[in-house]
């Protein structure tokens, strides 16, 4: 176990240098973000050896706008279906020692690609993710996700990462070291969590992941229900498919069985309870002191969050979007309730990728 983390021991900026890496960019209709996206990797204190673009078949001008650029657009010949579709494609192509995946609607920290690259301190780390948080957070549903983000990546993450487990190497963010990304099939198009799925193939070959919470960056986050129903769809199903593909296998890996047996009780038990057993017992026995059960938690979100907050110096944005976390999470339930019901027992296992944003 670590007894130290990259910022302690400070960074080896000669090493990180000296390191090539190809950074690739799936895009599907992304026209209106990618430039952000791609001056943000163009501008960092390591830039890439090479940015290579991913056109999956746009309707728009993606391509074009990508182009204009300077990055290295490729287009397979027909629209891969998925974004771990249209990153394998890229990844046939990469040379480097090091590649990374970033989304099309996600800008960087200027130093996040540096930061990443220094924990790759182990031939044995095969994969780094950082910080995310939601680059605007003005509706409903980005205030839900920024509390979300905060909470899981100021606590939860921090605690997965001391005990080299982290559940997820985030898909919007993550480095990879080329010969074990490969080694471990690339990006796996059999369920619709494919960082999940990598995450855990990883832990199976006995290879390890790191959490940098220096290393920063800001996707894009579904402002609409309509989009935030997609996103959920393929969150809630793409971590039943997981776990069902899986928990043979992760039983055997310590630490990791313990992470995901919490975030599969949290999933399914809190969603009963919190949409089912608590109004249940408060109509059925009228005693309405039942509903304060919904605030039993509310500590354990809002110290955590605040405290976060308070660093970044934004804690009256934390303050104002605490009751959108609890609407998101409500609703959250119904997707994780529903996503179980048709993976594990109608059998209907979802296969088409829908963006989320």
């Amino acid at each position: 176990m670590r007894s130290s983390s990259i910022s302690d021991r400070g960074i080896d900026h000669k090493s990180v240098m000296s390191r090539r890496l190809t950074v690739i960019v799936p895009a599907y209709n992304e026209s209106s973000s990618i430039t952000d996206t791609i001056r943000s990797i163009q501008s960092q204190t390591r830039v890439p050896d090479v940015i290579v673009v991913v056109d999956d078949c746009s309707t728009d001008d993606t391509y074009a706008v990508a182009s204009a650029t300077g990055a290295h657009v490729i287009q397979p010949p027909r629209n891969t279906g998925s974004k771990a579709g249209a990153q394998n494609f890229a990844l046939a192509t990469v040379e480097t020692e090091y590649c990374m995946a970033i989304d099309a609607d996600t800008v960087l920290e200027p130093d996040a690609i540096e930061k990443l690259m220094a924990a790759m301190d182990s031939d044995n780390v095969a994969a780094a993710c950082g910080f995310v948080l939601p680059r605007r957070v003005r509706s409903l549903w980005e205030r839900g996700r920024y509390i979300e983000y905060l909470l899981a990546f100021s606590w939860y993450k921090p605690i997965q990462d001391y005990y080299e487990k982290p559940l997820i190497s985030s898909g919007c963010f993550s480095l990879y070291r080329t010969d074990l990304l490969r080694g471990a099939g690339g990006w796996s198009t059999r369920t619709m969590a494919e960082d999940m799925d990598l995450t855990w193939t990883f832990y199976q070959h006995g290879h390890a992941v790191r959490f940098i919470p220096d290393a920063l960056c800001y996707p894009i986050e579904p402002h609409n229900f309509h989009f935030m129903r997609k996103q959920l769809t393929r969150w809630s199903h793409g971590f039943m498919q997981n776990v069902a593909l899986h928990w043979r296998k992760t039983l055997e890996i310590p630490y990791l069985r313990s992470i995901i047996a919490v975030a599969f009780w949290d999933a399914m038990i809190a969603s009963i309870v919190y949409l089912f057993l608590i109004p249940v017992l408060a109509v059925t026995l009228r005693q309405p002191l039942f509903l304060l059960a919904y605030l039993i938690d509310l500590p354990a979100v809002v110290v955590p969050t605040l405290f976060t907050g308070e660093g970044r110096r934004n804690w009256r944005r934390v303050f104002a979007s605490l009751p959108a976390f609890f609407v998101l999470r409500t609703v959250n339930g119904f997707f994780v309730l529903n996503a179980a019901w048709k993976e594990f027992i109608l059998k209907k296992p979802l296969t088409v990728y829908e963006k989320g944003h």
